[in-house]
Parts: structure tokens; sequence; C-alpha cells
């Protein structure tokens, strides 16, 4: 059983696809950070001196904000988390990411970028577990 996640299985992204949702939508990120960046993964990557997880995310937004915003995303909310008032107690998540895409095929294309894939290795040794809840806006 996994406990933490940091991407998208192949069954997570075909039943996204299959929602075949119609205009933007909203990703909810939660972001927990690894007390020191591991770049164990993509050590071309690696900063010169080692860096918390929470600096490592901000050089992967860094690199990502101008293919978000080519893409027709961005950043409607980033801010710091915390433990929960209603939920687990012992469950925390230290920032929260609120991304606005104008459609799933950009999000798509803004996630199968290679230029933007070059620096996804800073996210991966960044973040101890993550969360991303795609959210639609209410017809109510």
């Amino acid at each position: 059983m996994n406990d933490k996640y940091l991407m998208p299985t192949q069954d997570a992204g075909r039943a996204f696809v299959m929602r075949q949702i119609q205009g933007s939508i909203i990703m909810l990120n939660l972001l927990r950070f690894r007390e020191v960046a591991d770049y164990s993964a993509t050590p071309e990557l690696m900063p010169e001196e080692p860096v918390s997880g929470e600096r490592a995310y901000q050089i992967y937004i860094e690199h990502t904000l101008p293919f978000l915003i080519k893409s027709g995303g961005e950043i409607l909310f980033m801010g710091e988390g915390g433990a929960f008032l209603i939920g687990p107690p012992n469950e925390r998540w230290d920032a929260v990411l609120l991304i606005r895409q104008s459609s799933v095929n950009s999000f798509l294309a803004f996630e199968s970028n290679q230029e933007y894939m070059k620096g996804i290795g800073h996210r991966t040794a960044a973040l101890e577990d993550s969360r991303l809840l795609p959210l639609v806006e209410s017809k109510m």
C-alpha cells in the first residue's frame, strides 16, 4: 500500500480524462515538504548547497510559472497550511495551492510539455507527500 503520493497513477489519469470536464478546472494541491530536499532521483538539478523541501518547491514554481501561464493557467492562491481544524489530528499539509487551468486539454498539454518536465525533479525532491484534487464549479 502506498502511503505517499507524488505522481498520478495511470488509472487516476484515465479516470480524470474520462470525466470529460468542460470548461475551466481548479486544481487543489495539498503539499507536505521534506525537511531537506531529496535530489537523489535528479542529481543534475541539485543546488550547490542542500536546500529545504520548501525552497526546492519554490525553485519548481519559478521554473513552472512561465509554462503554466503560456498554457492558459494561473495560480489563484498559494498559502501556508498546518493542522486541520476538522480532520485527522496527525495529518498536516505545509502548503496549499489553487491552480486554474482553462481546460482539461490545456492542463494535459502543460503537464506533457518537455521543457516543463525538465524541472519536475524539483517538485519530486521537495515533496514528502501531496494530493491533487481536480475541482469543477458547481452549477447549483
